[in-house]
């Protein structure tokens, strides 16, 4: 009972700075992080001692598929080979730099060194996809981003077990192995991952049931997960891979209320397991930090070189790339601002804290692996660095590059597009008027609708300062809205009707009042 007791808590903290965050408009990984922290240092405060397997089975899935789901294949298409240069290259040149660095400033051995290197490599996509979310990035550089952090975890995972195999079994570092065995890695999540997400195709365009239907979308991330993992490939690949597929095509395989539903449970899905796992990282750090020995002490300096030296390899690595990419795209001038946003937007977060606690504790002769502790606490001290400093800081990056989109530019390319569907729309109706195959006044009460989008959606473009009819329209919808959900109580409280009726009928008027929320 206490456990459980630990765990309603900490989900009641994460949930109340998570909702600060979201009405401060400040990063909730970061803020959930300084939260942990804080609370870890309260006396009476029990020690968390957090499982790879809850982390890496439980957490991770469903986090990377609402992730992989957001991916766009025409902007991947687009990013491709950057994302395999930055996936392969610069993870590989991220986990030398750390363990040369570890090896000289630490007392960590080189086989640990090795290790912690490996673990760090790679971004984070939890992380990245949560500090990335609410910013205006031009969608490119949101996609190289985000990409990265999704598709690199197969070079960070093979580095991985040939650092851990080094350390703990004393063997040579077989390179050749290790590059079949990415092969396996990465082609294996990614055959599993496209398997799954075809048989859950079929399975959804087969479905109508909002129940069944959300049941599918918790339960395919995982199923991707567990098969990849049993088979000895990628599972996180094989979400990704999952995610990207089933997310490119779910306006095909659902209708308008599943796919309502599933956006809000989805939603609450995620919102708990990041508020959760994030505030989980500070928590941890000061029970890590006790397991030190004497000799350790300076782990903060030591944190700090680690977190420095993975920034400039992302530094000194993304400005020749990127300098390359824009002369291919014609600017003879290259941007230096946008290396310095896709740096900066480099954190790393659950990933690694996952892969540092599954190492093992003793080595292949018994004996106990001492330098354990050290190589959990600067990864669980690099994860809170690049969390809260990059996290904090990165809105304000990313605007003094000034290479974020403005509002007018979002406002005014859906303002343009509205213009188009309304008067795909109005074609439509004139083709049906002609074919007299609807009532006359059906077709007036259409027409007048999209005619009232479509003025609204030039007044936008016109920046007209007027109050287009459709607004003024949903304006008073809402009102009316508010004064039947009156009604619908009073019937009901009056036992006029029964709850089954309640409940459709608030339903209905629920998804109207989205509707006009969305418009």
């Amino acid at each position: 009972m206490r456990g459980v007791g630990t765990v309603l808590a900490l989900v009641v903290l994460a949930t109340v700075v998570a909702t600060f965050a979201r009405r401060w408009r400040i990063p909730a990984p970061s803020l959930l992080v300084v939260a942990g922290l804080a609370v870890a240092l309260l006396p009476g405060t029990p020690q968390i001692r957090i499982s790879p397997d809850v982390i890496g089975l439980v957490v991770l899935p469903p986090l990377l598929y609402a992730s992989a789901e957001e991916l766009s294949w025409r902007e991947l298409r687009a990013v491709w080979k950057p994302v395999g240069v930055l996936a392969v290259g610069l993870v590989l040149a991220s986990a030398a730099a750390v363990g040369a660095v570890a090896s000289l400033v630490t007392p960590l051995s080189w086989q640990m060194a090795l290790v912690l290197g490996a673990i760090l490599a790679s971004t984070d996509p939890v992380a990245v996809t949560a500090l990335g979310r609410r910013l205006a990035l031009p969608p490119k550089v949101q996609m190289l981003v985000q990409a990265e952090s999704l598709f690199n975890d197969a070079t960070s995972l093979v580095l991985y077990r040939v650092a851990v195999s080094v350390a703990v079994a004393s063997a040579a570092a077989n390179w050749g192995t290790a590059g079949g065995e990415f092969l396996l890695l990465a082609g294996g999540g990614t055959l599993i991952g496209a398997v799954v997400a075809g048989v859950v195709a079929v399975i959804r365009r087969r479905t109508e049931d909002p129940v069944l239907e959300t049941v599918i979308s918790l339960v395919t991330p995982y199923t991707a997960y567990v098969l990849a993992e049993a088979a000895h490939t990628s599972g996180v690949t094989s979400v990704v891979v999952a995610g990207v597929v089933l997310g490119g095509r779910g306006d095909r395989l659902t209708n308008a209320r599943i796919r309502l539903q599933l956006h809000a449970v989805y939603g609450t899905v995620v919102f708990l397991l990041e508020s959760v796992v994030f505030s989980l990282i500070g928590l941890a750090l000061p029970a890590q930090v006790q397991a030190l020995s004497d000799g350790d002490r300076a782990w903060p300096l030591y944190a700090l070189a680690v977190a420095g030296t993975l920034i400039a390899v992302r530094l000194l690595w993304l400005a020749p790339l990127s300098a390359v990419v824009q002369r291919k795209g014609g600017i003879q001038r290259p941007n230096w601002r946008v290396p310095v946003v896709l740096t900066w937007a480099g954190t790393r977060g659950v990933v690694p804290l996952a892969a540092a606690l599954s190492i093992p504790v003793a080595t292949k002769d018994g004996s106990a692996l001492t330098e354990r502790p050290l190589v959990l606490v600067l990864t669980t001290s690099v994860v809170v660095v690049t969390l809260v400093v990059q996290g904090f800081s990165l809105a304000s990056v990313v605007r003094r590059s000034g290479i974020a989109l403005e509002p007018d530019h979002t406002e005014r390319e859906e303002a343009a597009a509205r213009c188009r569907l309304a008067d795909a729309g109005i074609r439509r109706l004139e083709e049906l008027s002609e074919l007299e195959a609807v009532p006359e006044v059906v077709l007036d009460r259409l027409r007048r609708g999209l005619h009232a989008r479509l003025d609204d959606a030039r007044d936008r473009l016109t920046d007209s300062t007027v109050e287009s009819a459709d607004l003024v329209y949903r304006q008073l919808r809402r009102d009316l809205i508010a004064v039947e959900a009156a009604e619908l109580r009073r019937l009901y409280d009056e036992h006029t009707i029964s709850d089954t009726t309640r409940r459709r009928l608030q339903r209905s008027l629920d998804l109207e009042e989205a509707r006009l929320a969305d418009a």
